[in-house]
């Protein structure tokens, strides 16, 4: 999509780990928990309203970052959502969970407490995610 602009909030709230021609890999500044954004460079706003190749290639990336979730940060539990409430723009939350996090076993979605990250955190995880999606 060529006028594709990330949505302010997504902006404001995360750090753009990895760009492709369909999609931007975001991380929630939020340490808590490992919480990454996929969003789907569409003017879509549901999964389903996407053809069947954008379909597939969504859930390819979003197996992907749970298979990097699932073997750097070792969770208990993936949570995958496309909810969109407050940003409509279509995007996919995949988070770690754990039996010990601050949040367990409720949401995640507008929780007050929050950690920010630092800067070398988010580095080491861009690297490894880039690796990965070999872009």
């Amino acid at each position: 999509m060529t006028n594709f602009k990330l949505d302010s909030r997504l902006a404001n709230d995360c750090f753009i780990l990895a760009e492709s021609e369909q999609f931007v890999f975001l991380l929630m500044n939020n340490s808590l928990v490992p919480w990454f954004i996929l969003v789907p460079k569409t003017d879509k706003t549901e999964l389903h309203e996407l053809d069947t190749i954008t379909q597939t290639l969504v859930f390819n990336a979003i197996n992907k970052i749970s298979d990097f979730i699932s073997n750097e940060f070792k969770p208990d539990k993936l949570n995958v959502a496309a909810i969109g409430n407050i940003v409509k723009q279509m995007h996919i939350h995949i988070i770690a969970r754990y039996k010990t996090d601050a949040y367990w076993p409720g949401v995640v979605w507008g929780a007050s407490e929050k950690q920010a990250y630092e800067s070398v955190e988010v580095d080491k995880i861009k690297e490894k995610l880039n690796n990965i999606l070999e872009l």
